[in-house]
């Protein structure tokens, strides 16, 4: 068994921990009341969303150095910009300064 079988390649591998929690939601489905599987689908949940602001924190910081190496070019940062969001709208102004 090895991450190079079916639905897997090198370039994607399974998301194990995803697998598992729709493996307790399953579980949870066949035995409702089954305070076990309830209990681990809680943690796995909790894992899953962890170790997507984790990645979510490491993407947007990639791309704030894409666009400060664009910017630097002109003689700005992103830090020149700053984004506030409109609570009545839910849309973004964006302001510079400097």
């Amino acid at each position: 068994w090895s991450l190079g079988e079916e639905g897997a390649s090198p370039a994607r591998p399974k998301d194990f921990l995803q697998l598992a929690l729709d493996d307790c939601a399953r579980w949870l489905e066949l035995e409702p009341g089954c305070s076990d599987a309830a209990r681990k689908k809680a943690e796995l949940e909790a894992k899953v969303k962890q170790k997507q602001e984790k990645l979510q924190k490491e993407v947007m910081g990639k791309l704030k150095d894409l666009g400060n190496t664009i910017l630097g070019k002109f003689g700005l940062s992103l830090d020149n910009f700053q984004a506030e969001k409109d609570p009545a709208t839910g849309s973004y102004s964006i302001n510079f300064k400097k």
